[in-house]
């Protein structure tokens, strides 16, 4: 929907420990930091609220490496390997998944770890990523324009986007919820919005999602989730229908604003890499996945990153990969 690091999404009270997963509008940017892993860091970044830094730095820099040949059967990943970087397109303000520490300059989070993981598999080190930053309506146009080898950013699976590229994964799974003021009583769920001033991101899986839950609610599309919860604040609309764990963060930045009505709905939403359509690439990240899912690393990053800082041990089973 709802990350030497180079930049070129239960219970509202359970999570009480999260943060704002935010997406920017700064399209297509890109800005350096360095990620590369330190002795020096705390175990605790307070800009990721309680991530620990050097758990999660040492995971990513544990990772498996591939041997020469696994690289060398695919032409994916033998061009990663010969430009030295792997350059993906992705965010540094979502911050359960990639998140940049405004102390240090790293990235870090789920979609983050899963990035830097994949680059020690090619590359053998987990700092050599570069992000080109990209929103809802951009991540498409990065990989189909050559300026990324692939998408990294609560990406989500869809019919349409696999017109005009191809997917790895899924690797994550998530549904839809509806945000509402703090005050708002009579929105209590998605049943609710009929008549209601709906938010969604222009670009996203929500358009669709309203047309077919809430198809008299009258939808206001943004380009990026700030300017959505924004616009709920200010009272421009009465809710706003994304990525449940993307209003999971917004709530735990500012509970007192904001609330979450209802429980998530929908289908399930499946997160997948983005890759350039019919790329062999599916295949080699698919089997990355498959050894990190088999070894635990998968679960290992899942409770660093998003179960130990919302308070949640119930570890998911990671999704089927289904991609082909």
């Amino acid at each position: 929907m709802k990350l030497k690091f180079k930049v070129a999404a239960q219970s509202v009270a359970a999570f009480a420990a999260a943060g704002a997963l935010l997406f920017t509008a700064a399209c297509g940017s890109t800005q350096n930091s360095s990620t590369s892993s330190s002795s020096n860091n705390s175990s605790t970044d307070s800009s990721s609220l309680d991530l620990d830094t050097a758990a999660f730095d040492k995971l990513v820099a544990g990772g498996e490496k591939a041997d020469d040949s696994t690289v060398a059967a695919s032409e994916w990943a033998t061009s990663v390997k010969k430009a030295g970087v792997f350059k993906i397109g992705g965010t540094k303000t979502s911050n359960l998944f990639s998140q940049q520490n405004e102390k240090d300059g790293k990235i870090r989070g789920f979609d983050a770890g899963i990035a830097q993981l994949l680059a020690q598999y090619i590359l053998g080190d987990p700092s050599k990523v570069e992000v080109v930053q990209v929103d809802s309506s951009t991540r498409e146009k990065v990989i189909q324009n050559k300026q990324v080898s692939a998408t990294i950013a609560t990406y989500s699976i869809t019919p349409e986007r696999k017109k005009v590229i191809s997917f790895a994964g899924p690797y994550y799974t998530s549904h839809q919820g509806v945000l509402v003021s703090s005050s708002n009583s009579d929105i209590t769920g998605v049943d609710s919005l009929a008549g209601k001033k709906v938010a969604t991101q222009a670009g996203s899986t929500g358009p669709d999602v309203l047309k077919k839950y809430a198809p008299k609610a009258t939808v206001q599309e943004f380009q990026t989730h700030q300017e959505a919860v924004d616009a709920l604040k200010q009272g421009r609309v009465d809710a706003y229908v994304t990525d449940y764990t993307l209003l999971l963060n917004a709530v735990n930045q500012d509970s007192k604003n904001v609330k979450i009505a209802g429980k998530e709905f929908g289908d399930a939403d499946p997160y997948g890499i983005g890759l350039p359509k019919d790329s062999d690439g599916v295949a080699f990240v698919n089997a990355f996945l498959k050894k990190i899912e088999d070894d635990g690393t998968w679960k290992q990053l899942w409770q660093l990153t998003i179960g130990d800082r919302t308070n949640n041990t119930d570890v998911p089973t990671p999704p089927e990969i289904t991609e082909k």
